[in-house]
């Protein structure tokens, strides 16, 4: 055991602290190298087998095309005047590009954002400024919604459709082409240096920068396909769907860069359309479906999936919210020859707390619900929401982690990071869970405010700031509405001032008008005050047991 990993283990605990660990033995994890170094530590062995595979086009970049054109890019962007520590926002659908920039920040010391392309100008104007972004990195379909932020645009699009002011993503990179030599113009990374900066919600507030370092997501990746017991998930001669939306920490982690890890190729497609998927899973021989409840319940209710051979499909792995057992059962019909497993994350931690084990070298059973055991490196404990004390096992309280794999904190703000990390270095997530007796985790309510509308977070305070901006809205609140498709949505309930007859129609139009779709207000019930406790906080339990008992 090294000495970074004894430093975990060796934490003081309470003496009434009951620490889970995962089933499988800790590993060494050389999270002192920057996460480049880690990503590409092993490329001799599979330099040229194919890396990124372009879902719409076709086009295959092998793995020493993807290192050779990060390593220019990121010499073209110095020329830019990038430097250490800068941030680069990328607004891009998945693509090539994405994963060129991300490792073209990371080789210069810089920091990565990325933000959802369908975001509204003002949402990606927040998360700029928020971030202090030097550059964006985006398509010219988008352009015109960052053009007033004052910063330097590239575009991946081929240079005849570049907008005016925009510079070529491909010049950059044959810019960069003489001086890309990794002997050159090298910097000093420190392990604690950020390498992403992925905005969340936390447990409670608006979007905050996540401050993700090279250390963490070393620790993480190597967490998922490292050591003795290796590639729990996939390996060198899988092919990886990646349909999930890689400006989300999940695609970001667990598919593109697990997937680099172990030598992987990816197929990149850049939206979910299940025809044109299943097709891709077919022509490709997809191995691996890394998903979302959504995305299940899609494949689970169309007939096309009978049209075509899916038998390539070894595993799938559903993730960002919980998958029931009907689900469960329903898919592992419609792809026989795969494993079906859960995991269970968050941003602020890294972001995977557990894992399915059903999937190692010695399987262990995976239980229905269970979204696994705590990853390896890392220790996780059940805290009692009240008290804080430590909880033993098949008790459900506050699921709290800690290990070097979880975030530096909030970019900026102290207080949300001191709220979330106590001075023990446990990271408490806001969810409410239980361990069982076979060390497995499973979710049953939660402590935070945060929706998950089809694994996107919505966060109520940005609503209800937009909300009581409107000169007919006295008050508001906004909660989690459960649907069946979406998983969640949100619901405002709202106090008209007086003599108002605003309608729910104007109320949703407002809303949309400002918001990406997932924000968007799903019904609105007028009430004529808002629950809060003695010190004005919004009662959203209370809320939430109305909508459960149809008293709205």
């Amino acid at each position: 055991m090294s000495t970074r990993e004894e430093t975990v283990t060796d934490q003081k605990h309470s003496s009434a602290d009951v620490i889970f660990r995962s089933k499988l033995p800790d590993i060494y994890i050389p999270n002192h190298l920057p996460l480049h170094d880690y990503i590409f530590q092993n490329i001799s062995e599979y330099a040229a087998k194919p890396c990124l595979i372009n879902g719409p086009t076709g086009d295959v970049h092998t793995y020493a095309d993807v290192h050779a054109t990060s390593r220019k890019l990121s010499a073209g962007l110095r020329k830019l005047g990038v430097g250490q520590h800068d941030v680069v926002m990328i607004l891009l659908p998945n693509s090539p590009e994405f994963v060129f920039t991300f490792l073209a920040a990371s080789f210069l010391g810089a920091v990565t954002t990325a933000a959802n392309p369908f975001f509204t100008p003002a949402e990606i104007s927040k998360q700029a400024k928020a971030s202090a972004a030097k550059l964006i990195v985006t398509q010219s379909r988008y352009v015109d919604k960052v053009r007033d932020l004052g910063l330097l645009i590239i575009c991946t699009d081929s240079s005849s459709l570049i907008p005016e002011g925009c510079l070529s993503f491909s010049e950059l990179t044959h810019s960069g082409e003489e001086d890309h030599d990794p002997r050159v113009n090298s910097v000093e990374i420190s392990p604690e240096d950020v390498v992403a900066l992925p905005y969340s919600s936390g447990t409670t507030g608006l979007p905050k920068g996540v401050m993700l370092s090279h250390k963490g997501l070393v620790t993480s990746v190597a967490q998922q396909v490292d050591g003795e017991n290796p590639n729990l998930y996939f390996n060198k001669e899988d092919v990886i769907l990646c349909v999930l939306p890689m400006f989300h920490i999940y695609a970001l982690n667990s598919i593109m860069l697990c997937s680099l890890r172990v030598g992987a190729t990816i197929l990149i497609m850049p939206k979910f359309e299940i025809t044109l998927l299943l097709e891709q899973i077919q022509r490709c021989k997809v191995t691996v479906a890394m998903v979302v409840p959504p995305i299940v319940l899609a494949m689970v209710k169309s007939s096309e999936t009978e049209k075509y051979d899916l038998s390539s499909v070894r595993m799938i792995k559903s993730g960002a919210a919980p998958l029931g057992k009907e689900l469960e059962d329903a898919i592992s019909a419609k792809f026989p020859n795969a494993r079906l497993g859960q995991g269970y994350g968050m941003t602020e931690a890294g972001p995977v707390l557990a894992m399915s084990l059903g999937f190692a070298k010695e399987p262990f059973p995976v239980k229905s619900g269970a979204c696994g055991t705590v990853v390896r490196n890392a220790e996780l404990k059940i805290a009692d929401p009240d008290t804080g004390s430590s909880l033993p096992r098949n008790s459900p309280g506050e699921i709290c982690i800690r290990g070097h794999q979880i975030m530096k904190g909030y970019l900026n703000d102290p207080v949300a990071t001191a709220a979330t990390i106590d001075k023990e270095g446990w990271l408490h997530t806001g969810d409410i869970g239980f361990v069982d007796d076979d060390d497995e985790l499973f979710i049953v309510d939660r402590l935070k405010e945060l929706i998950k509308y089809k694994g996107f977070q919505v966060a109520p305070a940005e609503l209800e700031s937009l909300l009581i901006s409107h000169s007919d809205i006295n008050d508001v609140a906004v909660v989690a509405m459960k649907e069946d498709d979406a998983g969640e949505v949100p619901v405002a309930f709202v106090v008209r001032s007086k003599e108002s007859n605003l309608s729910e129609d104007e109320i949703k139009q407002f809303v949309s008008k400002q918001v990406v779709f997932y924000k968007r207000i799903n019904k609105v019930f007028f009430t004529d005050s808002i629950p809060k406790a003695p010190s004005g906080k919004i009662l959203r339990k209370d809320l939430r047991a109305r909508l459960a008992n149809g008293l709205t």
